[in-house]
C-alpha cells in the first residue's frame, strides 16, 4: 500500500507526488566527523542498504515545513522542507504494541545524551534495572549522538527520534519504541529541526 493511501486511511494530511531521489554524494554524507564530541569514523557506504541512505526526495504534503513525519511500516523518516522536497532517512521502530503513534512535538534536543531507562523498561526487563541510576552520553550509549525528544501537552511522551551504537537495527522494528536512526543522520536531522516543531508518526494499517 502507498504511503499515500495509509495517510488517507488514517485521516491524516499527508500525500505524496513521487519519491524520485536527487543525485547526492552518499560517501560525503557518512564521511568521518572528527570534530564531534566523541569523533566519529566515515561509514563504509557498502554497509548501508542504499534504500535506507539519507538523501533529498520529492514529497508533496501540507504539512509546515520543518515537520517531522515518521512512516513506521516503511522504516522511513521525513523531514519537511517545502517546495515538495523533504529529507528522507532510514529508521528502526519500535516493536509492535510498543512504537508511539499520532502527533507530538520535538520538547527538547540533546548532544551525545545521558540514558536513564523508563520504569516499565526497567519492569519488562532485568538487564535495564542495572542502569536505573543513567548512563553517560557516549559511543555505547544506546541513544547514540544525538537525541530528539518527543513531548504531548508539555509532558514528555518517553519516546526519542535518537541515534544508534547498533546501526544493523536500522530498518527493522526492534526498539522499545524509540525511532531509531544512523548516527550520521540523526545528526543531520538534529540541524535541521527546531524545538516545537510538530513530529507525526504513522502506524500500520489495522
Amino acid at each position: 500500500m502507498s504511503i499515500s493511501r495509509r495517510g488517507l486511511m488514517f485521516g491524516l494530511p499527508l500525500f505524496l507526488a513521487g519519491c524520485s531521489a536527487t543525485t547526492v554524494n552518499h560517501q560525503t554524507n557518512y564521511a568521518a566527523l572528527p570534530n564531534e564530541q566523541f569523533p566519529m569514523k566515515q561509514v563504509p557506504i557498502d554497509k548501508i542498504d542504499p534504500e535506507l541512505r539519507r538523501q533529498e526526495v520529492a514529497y508533496a504534503s501540507n504539512y509546515a515545513p520543518g515537520t517531522i513525519v515518521v512512516d513506521t511500516p516503511a522504516r522511513r523518516a521525513y523531514f519537511i522542507m517545502g517546495g515538495g522536497r523533504a529529507m528522507r532517512y532510514g529508521v528502526g521502530v519500535g516493536k509492535a504494541g510498543l512504537a508511539l503513534a499520532g502527533s507530538a512535538y520535538v520538547g527538547r534536543k540533546a548532544e551525545w545524551p545521558s540514558w536513564t531507562p523508563t520504569a516499565n523498561m526497567q519492569r519488562r526487563e532485568e538487564r535495564y534495572r542495572k542502569l536505573a541510576g543513567g548512563m553517560p552520553g557516549g559511543p555505547n550509549n544506546p541513544l547514540g549522538a544525538r537525541a530528539i525528544y518527543l513531548y504531548r501537552g508539555g509532558n514528555d511522551t518517553h519516546f526519542r527520534i535518537h541515534g544508534t551504537n547498533q546501526p544493523s537495527s536500522i530498518g527493522h522494528a526492534m526498539s522499545s519504541g524509540c525511532i531509531r536512526m544512523m548516527n550520521h543522520d540523526v545528526i543531520d536531522l538534529y540541524s535541521r529541526v527546531q524545538t516545537g516543531a510538530k513530529v507525526v508518526v504513522i502506524q500500520a494499517v489495522a
